[in-house]
Order: C-alpha cells, then sequence, then structure tokens
C-alpha cells in the first residue's frame, strides 16, 4: 500500500519539475533575444566597392563578436552615411576625408559645426574615375563642357568630388554641361544607351560596374586623366587629395595610364558608440583582414601603419586605444 501512495507524489513532483524547467526555458528565451545588439553599417550603392566590403565586414562582426548582429544598407555614399550616424540611424559608416572634412567644418552640405561621429580606421584610398567611351568626343577634362555628364547621385561623396574637379578647372556644373545625378549603375545602362557621355566615379579599382562595361561587346572605355585639378582642390579644400595612377591593366580595353586623384576612405563610428564596441570592431576587422580580402581586394590596404594620420575628425576612444597597443602614436 505504501508503494501505491508514493507514485502520485512522485509523478506530481515530477510533473512539478518539468513544469518550472519549461517555463524557465519560456522566459530564457526572450532575455536571450534581448541581448543581442544589432549594428547598422552604411555602405554605398550595390555597384561600388563600399557596399560588398561592408557587407564582408558585416559578416564578420557577426561570425566574431558574440552578441552583435550586424548589417551593411546601401545608401547614396558618404554624405548620407555621416547624416545617417549623425541621426542615430546607423552605428558606423564609411567615407572619404574630403566629405569628412565638409562635416567637421559645418560645410554644406552638413550646415552645422560637426557631425556626431568619430574615425574607426583609415581603410583604403578611392580613386577618382571619370569614364567615357569611344566615340564621345571626350580625350580630357576641357572637352566635357557641353556633355552630358554624371557627377554622381544627390549628396555623395562622389559628387562632392566631381564637382571640385569641374570647378578647379573652369567649368559649372550648373551651366557648363548637362548634369545628371547618376549612380553607377545607372550610369552604365545610361552610357550604353547614349543618354549620357561621360560620368565620374569615385571608389577601388577595378570597380565591378566599369568593368562589367569595359567587357561589353562593341564598346571601348576610356578614362580620363584629370590629375590636373589637383593643385587648385588642395589650395581652396586642404590637403585632401593626391596624385595616383590607374594602370592600364585594371579595366579590359585600357592602352596606357590614366593620371587621377586619389582620396582615403575611412570607416567612422557614432561618437556615443561605447569604447569598448568601438575596440572590438577595429581588433576583428584588423586582425581577421585576410577574411576581408576574400571579399574585396581593397582591403589589402588595410594597415595599421596608415592609422593616426589622414582622418579630419578624431578617433573613437576605444579605436584609439586598439591602435596605441598596436604602437600607433596619435598626435595631441
Amino acid at each position: 500500500m505504501s508503494v501505491v501512495r508514493r507514485r502520485p507524489e512522485g509523478l506530481l513532483l515530477l510533473r512539478a519539475v518539468l513544469a518550472v524547467a519549461a517555463f524557465a526555458g519560456m522566459i530564457a528565451l526572450p532575455t536571450h533575444a534581448q541581448s543581442v545588439h544589432r549594428l547598422s553599417i552604411s555602405t554605398g550603392g550595390a555597384g561600388g566597392t563600399y557596399f560588398p566590403l561592408g557587407g564582408g565586414m558585416a559578416a564578420l562582426l557577426s561570425k566574431y563578436l558574440p552578441g552583435l548582429q550586424a548589417t551593411a544598407d546601401a545608401t547614396r555614399g558618404s554624405v548620407e552615411n555621416l547624416k545617417r550616424i549623425d541621426a542615430g540611424s546607423a552605428q558606423v559608416g564609411f567615407a572619404t576625408v574630403d566629405a569628412l572634412w565638409q562635416a567637421a567644418n559645418g560645410i554644406e552640405p552638413f550646415g552645422k559645426g560637426r557631425v556626431d561621429a568619430r574615425t574607426l580606421m583609415v581603410l583604403y584610398p578611392n580613386r577618382m574615375q571619370l569614364v567615357t567611351v569611344e566615340g564621345t568626343g571626350i580625350s580630357r577634362l576641357a572637352d566635357l563642357k557641353g556633355k552630358r555628364v554624371s557627377t554622381g547621385t544627390p549628396g555623395s561623396g562622389v559628387e562632392v568630388m566631381a564637382l571640385r574637379v569641374l570647378e578647379a578647372v573652369g567649368l559649372d556644373a550648373g551651366k557648363d554641361i548637362a548634369q545628371a545625378r547618376l549612380g553607377v549603375a545607372e550610369c552604365i545602362t545610361a552610357i550604353k544607351d547614349r543618354t549620357i557621355d561621360a560620368f565620374f566615379w569615385v571608389g577601388g579599382v577595378p570597380a565591378a560596374a566599369i568593368a562589367e562595361l569595359a567587357r561589353t561587346p562593341g564598346t571601348k572605355v576610356r578614362l580620363i586623366d584629370h590629375a590636373e585639378a589637383l593643385e587648385a582642390m588642395n589650395s581652396k579644400y586642404g590637403p585632401l587629395y593626391a596624385k595616383g595612377v590607374i594602370p592600364p591593366s585594371v579595366y579590359p580595353g585600357m592602352d596606357k595610364p590614366v593620371a587621377n586623384i586619389d582620396l582615403w576612405n575611412v570607416l567612422v563610428a557614432s561618437e556615443s558608440m561605447s569604447d569598448q564596441m568601438a575596440y572590438d570592431i577595429v581588433k576583428t576587422l584588423v586582425e581577421r583582414k585576410p577574411e576581408l580580402v576574400s571579399v574585396r581586394k581593397e582591403a589589402t590596404d588595410i594597415d595599421v601603419r596608415f592609422q593616426g594620420i589622414g582622418s579630419p575628425i578624431p578617433y573613437h576612444p576605444g579605436a584609439k586605444r586598439y591602435f596605441e597597443e598596436r604602437g600607433v602614436r596619435f598626435a595631441d
């Protein structure tokens, strides 16, 4: 009789334990979900370098930083990225140093003293490319007068730099050219359809969209020298630009090197980002660099030796701490 009395009690106890465990499991799920930190990386257009490189960064950070879920968002480029960070709708973004200069000095299109951003790391040099095709009659900058030319999407780093190149050689985008304001993918379609004659693009080389254009049957791509604008640009806007050379092996059909203008890309973060988060992001991207290079070869130029100089806005304290541990000395 005693055995019969104990069995229901044991079953009741077991059921109670299972119920508590099930309840604990139920409440554990929301606790875990709440611990995931979401990070938005503002990049650029799908046909450029920022977007795929940003996607590679997001994948690395999500893989190696526990509790972090990073995503790469396509945008119109540097200016929009900085505005998104300033507004709090993105935590990390790509920008060119000329757009950063504008942001740091309250120059339009920003219109206030400074954006809420800090440098995480200097990345790789951007190369300005002025692209046309055979048959447009364009062989030098002066030939753009009277032509249909895209200067990049509104508010992009491409537009900032393109307008400065034109200004440096005495061309007014509003008067001397028929200005289009297209992204690189739209430019490829437009130049194939002959609705534009040339376009500016700023990014790593080779740019996938331009390479695609160069491989189009019956199309011969020409890149136009524009380094003559360098001195006037640096004189007016600060020492932001450098002379570069795009070798003829970059795109199919090129038969000579092109003298171009380079500027550096910078990865920036919200000033409100925690020091530890900034430290962990930079450490991961630097120390997992080979995986980034497998996504975009421009990541080859990400190097500790390029840090501490070249950015017109201060480094984030967390990023600065990591690079100081790696031997970088920052000017006071």
